[in-house]
C-alpha cells in the first residue's frame, strides 16, 4: 500500500455532484457526432432521427444476444424508461435490434457498430462488443428520446481500460463498491482491481477486520460478470502482509537484531509460499477472473536487504555466489507466476521491486503494472517483452492525501504511453491504464467524499484508453459530457438520509437516548447527545481508523472535520442500524449499556428505532 503526501479537498463539490440536474448539451449541428463517454470518434450522420417510445422492442435472436438485451431491459427500466419486452424475429420501426455476428472480426472483441434510422441497430462480433453497444445506447437515451440518424464504428484503442481499489485494512461499502462497477461499464472500463480481505476459513486467526464475507465477493463478481467488469483480487506479498500475518509471527521476517516484521513475510520459508498459495486457493472459491495480481511492492520499504542476511544466503544457496537478494525477491514473485499458472490464472504484479539489482529475470508473462519511476524503466520492461499496464502516480486518488490533477491531465492529452519517468513513442505492448484509489489515511475522506473526484477521473481514464484523448477543445467541454450522459442505470445515490434534521429518541433492547440528528454534506449524519457526538474512539489504529471490534461508540466534543462523528442510518426491519461512515462497523449494545462496534457478521447489530 502506497504512502502519500499533499492533501486535497472535495467537500465544497459534494452536493453539486449529487443534487445538481442533469442538463443535456446544447444542440450541434446534424452532423455533429451524438454526445457519448468516451466519445464517439467516427460518426456519419444520415438525414432523420430515430424516437424512442414505449413501444419499443428488443429484438434478439441467440442465446447471447438474449443476454445482451435482457441486461439492456433491465437498464432502461431502471433508466426511467419502462418495461421493454425482449422478442425474437423481424425488427419494426422504433425497435432496437441486438445483432451478433462472429463474422464482424474487424470489430475486434470488444467494438462493436451503432447504426440509427428508423430503428436502432448494434452490430458486434461478440457478446461484450454488443454489451458496448448498448451503453452507448443508454447515454444517447439519458440525453433525450430523440436520437440523430447515422453510424458509428466504435472500436477501443487499449485492451485494458481499469480503476485499482485498495480495500485493504479498511472496509469498503458494497453499496458503493456495487456503484463502481455501473460506472465503469457504463463508461467502457473493464477491470477492476480490488486489493481486499475475504475472511478466511482456512486461516480463522487472519481475520481481523475489514474483510468481505465470501456471499458478498459473490455477488460483487457477478455483478461485473453481467457487466462485463472482470474483477482481479490482490493479496500485496510479500510486503504489505501484515493484514494476514500479524497473528502469524511464525511467518514474519526477522531481522539481525531479532526483531519481527509483522509487514514482511519471511520469502526464505517453505511455509511462507505454502500459507499464500492456500489463499490463492480460497480466492478461487469467489473470484472467477483469469489473473491474480500479487503486489509485490515496497518489500524493503523503510529497511534493506541488509539487515536480512538469510535473504542472500537463501538467494546464493539456489541461484550461486553472483546471486544478489533481490533474486530472492523475484524467485518468490516466480514462485508465485508458477503456482498461479498451474491454476489458470495470469500473474500481475506492480513494478517498483524491479530494481535492477537481480540475476534472475522476472518470468516472462507477468504482467507489469508500472506506477513508480525506478531505474528499470518502462522502455525497459517493454524491450524484455512483459505486458505493460500504465498505473501512474498521477492517477492516484488518496484518502486524505494526493488526487490526481485531471484538468491537467486533460489539457495535455494525456495518453497510456505516459508513464512516470517516461513517455513512450508507440503503444505497442502497453496493455492499457487504470486509475487507483488507497487509503493511506483512512479517515481522511469517507466514501462519498472519494466518489466526488473519482467520478471526473473515471471518466477521464475511460476516455484516455477507449479514443482520442482529447476529444473536446476544453476540459470544461469534456466534463460537460459527464454531466449530459449522467450516471449509470442503478446507480444509487448514497447521500441520502432516511430521516430529517431533528431530535429524536432512539431506542434499541430496552435502550434509549436522546440526540440530535444532523445531515452532513457529503450525505452522513452526526449523532448529537447532550455530552457531545457519537465517534468511534480508542483501541489499535490502522491507517488511522480504529478499527479494533469492540471499541466504543460514546459522545465526545463535536467536531465538523472529524469524519470518525459521521453517521449512516441504514434501513432494516422496520428500524435503522447505526453504521460508522469510516470504520464500516455497526453499533452493538453491551448488557451493561455501552455502544460498541462490531463487523455486521461476528455480533447482531443494534436495530435502533427513532422517535
Amino acid at each position: 500500500m502506497r504512502r502519500r503526501l499533499r492533501s486535497a479537498g472535495v467537500l465544497a463539490a459534494l452536493m453539486l455532484l449529487f443534487t445538481a440536474p442533469v442538463p443535456a448539451l446544447a444542440d450541434d449541428e446534424q452532423a455533429a457526432a451524438p454526445v457519448t463517454v468516451p466519445a464517439l470518434a467516427d460518426w456519419t450522420p444520415a438525414s432523420g432521427h430515430y424516437t424512442y417510445e414505449r413501444s419499443a422492442r428488443l429484438v434478439a435472436d441467440s442465446a447471447t444476444e438474449r443476454r445482451v438485451a435482457d441486461t439492456l431491459a433491465d437498464d432502461l427500466r431502471d433508466a426511467g424508461h419502462g418495461r421493454v419486452a425482449v422478442v425474437r424475429g423481424g425488427a419494426r420501426p422504433g425497435d432496437i435490434v441486438i445483432d451478433v455476428q462472429s463474422s464482424q472480426a474487424s470489430l475486434g472483441t470488444e467494438g462493436y457498430e451503432l447504426r440509427a434510422d428508423q430503428r436502432l441497430s448494434v452490430t458486434a462480433a461478440t457478446e461484450t462488443g454488443a454489451f458496448y453497444g448498448t451503453r452507448t445506447v443508454l447515454q444517447l437515451l439519458a440525453q433525450g428520446d430523440r436520437i440523430p440518424a447515422g453510424r458509428t464504428v466504435d472500436v477501443p484503442r487499449y485492451k485494458e481500460r481499469g480503476v485499482g481499489v485498495c480495500a485493504c485494512y479498511i472496509n469498503i461499502s458494497l453499496p458503493w463498491l456495487e456503484n463502481l462497477v455501473r460506472e465503469m461499464a457504463y463508461h467502457k472500463l473493464n477491470q477492476l482491481l480490488l486489493e481486499l480481505k475475504v475472511k478466511s476459513d482456512a486461516h480463522p486467526e487472519a481475520n481481523t477486520w475489514g474483510y468481505y464475507t465470501k456471499d458478498e465477493i459473490r455477488r460483487l463478481v457477478a455483478l461485473g460478470k453481467r457487466y462485463h467488469v472482470e474483477i482481479i483480487p490482490e493479496i500485496n506479498s510479500p510486503g504489505h502482509m501484515d493484514p494476514w500475518i500479524e497473528n502469524r509471527p511464525d511467518l514474519q521476517l526477522t531481522d539481525s537484531d531479532g526483531n519481527k516484521q509483522p509487514s514482511r513475510l519471511d520469502i526464505t520459508r517453505p511455509e511462507a509460499l505454502a500459507y499464500y498459495t492456500s489463499l490463492i486457493d480460497e480466492y478461487a472459491q469467489v473470484f472467477t477472473a483469469t489473473s491474480w495480481h500479487m503486489g509485490a511492492d515496497e518489500y524493503m520499504l523503510g529497511s534493506d536487504f541488509a539487515k536480512y542476511p538469510q535473504i542472500l544466503k537463501y538467494a546464493q544457496d539456489r541461484y550461486g555466489p553472483e546471486a544478489t537478494p533481490q533474486d530472492a525477491f523475484i524467485d518468490f514473485v516466480n514462485r508465485v507466476h508458477a503456482y498461479a499458472a498451474g491454476k489458470g490464472k495470469k500473474l500481475r504484479i506492480w513494478n517498483d521491486g524491479l530494481t535492477g539489482a537481480n540475476t534472475v529475470p522476472v518470468t516472462a508473462g507477468t504482467t507489469v503494472e508500472h506506477w513508480l519511476n525506478v531505474a528499470t524503466k518502462p522502455s525497459r520492461l517493454r524491450a524484455q517483452g512483459y505486458p505493460l499496464m500504465n498505473a501512474a502516480y498521477a492517477l492516484y486518488l488518496v484518502r486524505g492525501g494526493f488526487h490526481s490533477d485531471t484538468k491537467g491531465l486533460y489539457d495535455q492529452s494525456w495518453d497510456p504511453r505516459s508513464f512516470e519517468g517516461e513517455k513512450l513513442a508507440s503503444s505497442d505492448g502497453i496493455t492499457g491504464a487504470k486509475i487507483s484509489l488507497w487509503p493511506d489515511n483512512g479517515r481522511g475522506e469517507t466514501e462519498n467524499e472519494v466518489a466526488v473526484a473519482l467520478w471526473p477521473a473515471l471518466r477521464h481514464i475511460a476516455q484516455a484508453t477507449w479514443g482520442d484523448p482529447h476529444p473536446d477543445g476544453t476540459y470544461a467541454e469534456f466534463t460537460a459530457r459527464g454531466t449530459a450522459v449522467g450516471h449509470a442505470p442503478g446507480w444509487r445515490d448514497l447521500t441520502r438520509v432516511p430521516v430529517s434534521d431533528g431530535s429524536y429518541t432512539f431506542r434499541t433492547r430496552g435502550q434509549s437516548f436522546d440526540a440530535e440528528v444532523r445531515r452532513t454534506a457529503d450525505g452522513y449524519v452526526t449523532v448529537r447527545a447532550a455530552d457531545g457526538c457519537l465517534e468511534v474512539r480508542g483501541g489499535k489504529l490502522t491507517l488511522n481508523v480504529p478499527l479494533q471490534p469492540g471499541v466504543e461508540a460514546a459522545p465526545q466534543t463535536c467536531d465538523t472535520a472529524n469524519t470518525l462523528q459521521r453517521w449512516q442510518l441504514e434501513p432494516t426491519g422496520g428500524g435503522y442500524r447505526l453504521v460508522n461512515a469510516i470504520t464500516r462497523m455497526t453499533v452493538s449494545v453491551t448488557d451493561d449499556g455501552r455502544l460498541v462496534q462490531y463487523p455486521p457478521d461476528l455480533r447482531t447489530p443494534a436495530v435502533w428505532h427513532l422517535t
